[in-house]
């Protein structure tokens, strides 16, 4: 098959997110609030993940990227500094001007990560995923947890500010939350909204 022919064809994804699509945020203006996205290699080759933002001074991820052997995976922790909202601006008007993007590259061995190998083989590169912002808004639960329900499998992360019944907090593995017990925090959350609301009818 020519070079030619292999460009025409759709990628195939070479990282498996969790979440897919979204990245979980609590909403808290002025502060810098975090989540979690786990990042797995799911080819039988070593793969270079990049992140990328539309918003780099105010978003950041530890690791910013990463070479992973197959079968590998880490949990990367996304910083965003939520801003206030100016002139009625909501949430969803916030999360509209932001995206995270997912770059891979397959590389021929192990190696350390530098980003100016996503710059040398830039025709080899992949977009693996454009992310999109839900934010967790406690006082508005018609926001942020309704897509949040509506997602599924997704994560996030913050203080214990969105569940004020679990003092300790999330746990950390080296920056990152574990995602599934960020899961169990919000679905409890979200149960929690659905109680009050059903109180109130």
């Amino acid at each position: 098959m020519s070079s030619v022919a292999k460009s025409l064809l759709p990628a195939r994804r070479r990282l498996r997110l969790d979440p897919a699509s979204k990245l979980y945020f609590p909403y808290e203006p002025g502060k810098q609030v975090r989540s979690a996205i786990r990042i797995r290699n799911g080819t039988k080759s070593h793969v270079g993940f990049k992140f990328q933002t539309t918003a780099p001074k105010s978003c950041f991820m530890r690791p910013p990227g990463a070479i992973l052997a197959p079968g590998e995976s880490l949990i990367a922790t996304v910083f965003k500094f939520v801003e206030h909202p100016e002139n009625n601006e909501s949430s969803q008007d916030q999360k509209s001007r932001v995206k995270f993007k997912i770059l891979s590259l397959k590389v021929p061995g192990p190696m350390d990560y530098v980003p100016e190998l996503f710059e040398e083989q830039k025709e080899q590169v992949s977009v693996e995923q454009i992310l999109r912002v839900v934010f967790l808004d406690p006082d508005r639960p018609s926001n942020g947890e309704a897509e949040a329900a509506a997602g599924g499998g997704g994560c996030g992360g913050g203080g214990p500010e969105e569940a004020p019944e679990d003092n300790a907090g999330p746990k950390i593995v080296g920056e990152g939350l574990v995602i599934d017990e960020w899961k169990e925090r919000r679905e409890r959350y979200l149960a929690r909204q659905q109680g009050e609301a059903a109180d109130s009818v």
